[in-house]
């Protein structure tokens, strides 16, 4: 019951964060990672959700990730690491955006991580 709650209140956090999307600079890839995501989430709350999608779906996040790897690493050897939450820092520091959008994609592949547990256990 409890992964039950936990799954509907991941799909909620994910489908918010799709919303918020909207004014992104690359919306439409960003939407359709977090809707992705919600979907994953709410399939878990009922059911096991496919394992090659899970799959497929945390590997294209790996690589993505992989990719955006050293904006977050330049931005963690930065001496202000507050401006990842300053909204106009994404516009002077380009690494700030790769580090949102970093951090958005581990979120991601640790909620994937929790779903394929759960149901590997389960079976």
């Amino acid at each position: 019951m409890i992964s039950k709650i936990i799954s509907f209140v991941l799909a909620s956090m994910f489908l918010l964060f799709a919303v918020v999307q909207i004014n992104d600079l690359d919306p439409l890839l960003w939407i359709a990672i977090y809707i992705n995501m919600a979907v994953l989430c709410a399939w878990s709350a009922f059911r096991t959700p496919n394992p090659y999608w899970l799959l497929l779906s945390g590997i294209g996040y790996l690589l993505y990730a992989s990719f955006l790897f050293p904006g977050a690493i330049e931005w963690f050897k930065s001496p202000d690491r507050s401006l990842l939450f300053d909204d106009l820092a994404k516009m002077q520091y380009p690494y700030i955006e790769e580090t949102r959008e970093f951090l958005g994609l581990v979120i991601s592949i640790l909620v994937l991580s929790w779903i394929g547990f759960r149901f590997k256990r389960k079976n």
